[in-house]
């Protein structure tokens, strides 16, 4: 038997329940099992400390866990109704806010290289605050202030302004939009 038969075999029940107890679903306790040691099999020879494996896989399922749950509550398995397409933005409200997103990757790029590292980890990458002070090689207390900086920073540069808005937004004034060639 192979070393990682070994390890599933060791610890697949336990994870199992540990799974069921976040989820509550078996499918997705399945699921999130699976992706934990599928995550060790790219990853496992990484960890030089053999004896904390079966910490490793807990902390990599619940990582797991909640980066499901983050994407779950983006998105809704209830059908459309006339509430939900009243509250679906329209395709001008869908542009302006991929034009919000592309314009804080722009002002993302202009931040120190100290606050665009643990932002660009944190929100892009969807490191923890403790992956990224090991992948800084800074306190977690840094990564915390480094990021908390960075969002002022960005939120100022957001929210800055006309001159440093896009051309041709559309502001609305009542019921009419005007538009500004600021």
């Amino acid at each position: 038997m192979s070393e990682f038969e070994e390890l599933v075999d060791a610890h697949y029940k336990a994870l199992f329940r540990f799974a069921m107890s976040l989820s509550r679903e078996e499918a997705t306790a399945s699921d999130l099992v699976q992706e934990t040691f599928c995550i060790w099999a790219e990853k496992g020879d990484q960890l030089r400390d053999k004896s904390k494996a079966k910490t490793w896989l807990f902390t990599t399922l619940h990582r797991e866990f909640l980066s499901h749950r983050r994407r779950a509550s983006r998105y809704t398995d209830e059908p459309l109704d006339e509430k939900t397409t009243e509250s679906t933005p329209s395709p001008e409200e869908d542009a302006d806010r991929q034009l919000d997103g592309q314009r804080a990757l722009e002002l993302l790029g202009e931040l120190d290289e100290i606050y665009r590292a643990p932002i660009t980890l944190f929100y892009l990458q969807q490191h923890s605050y403790k992956d990224i002070a090991a992948i800084l090689d800074v306190p977690i207390g840094t990564v915390m202030s480094r990021l908390s900086r960075g969002k002022e920073l960005l939120r100022a540069k957001m929210t800055a302004g006309p001159a440093s808005a896009p051309k041709n937004i559309l502001r609305l004034q009542g019921d009419s939009p005007l538009q500004n060639h600021g």
